[in-house]
């Protein structure tokens, strides 16, 4: 028997903010980033995805955007430890999940996605699901995009 398992994204307010001070660091010290180091952006924040279970599959995203705009949601590999390690480059995995509404969408319409590269990331997060408890994701919000104006969830089926 299997069953459905949505799981939201979550803000990690303190991972940004501690993302966010490291880059402050640097420019305040004139200073450069680590030779393949990946410093946060203004318009990104970093999200994280507890899993419950290890044994799942991808089945769909549930991605809502309040207005028009674009969301790009970048997963980390299974190295990065946040709280030891700065983010490196090499640990961002690809594809990214990119989601957006153009203006003139009816408010009801499905969000738009490149569906092939966000059906092979959700894969991969289920993949990385069976080793890891928590997962790491860069969310970068672009036209008009923001935390306020995203509702990002995956859903998976669980084997029980």
């Amino acid at each position: 028997m299997s069953k459905k398992t949505e799981l939201p994204f979550r803000l990690d307010t303190q991972l940004t903010e501690v993302m966010r001070l490291r880059v402050q660091s640097l420019q305040q010290r004139s200073q450069k980033r680590q030779e393949g180091e990946r410093l946060l952006q203004p318009n990104e924040a970093v999200y994280r995805l507890d899993f419950s279970q290890q044994s799942l599959r991808f089945s769909h995203w549930t991605v809502q955007l309040a207005q028009p705009g674009r969301l790009t949601v970048t997963a980390t590999s299974q190295l990065w430890t946040p709280d030891l390690t700065h983010l490196m480059t090499r640990q961002l995995l690809e594809p990214a999940g990119v989601f957006w509404r153009e203006l003139g969408d009816a408010s009801d319409a499905p969000v738009h996605s490149y569906e092939a590269d966000t059906a092979e990331f959700g894969e991969r997060i289920a993949e990385l699901a069976k080793v890891r408890k928590v997962m790491y994701f860069l969310f970068a919000f672009a036209e008009g995009c923001s935390p306020e104006t995203v509702d990002c969830s995956i859903t998976f089926t669980a084997d029980s």
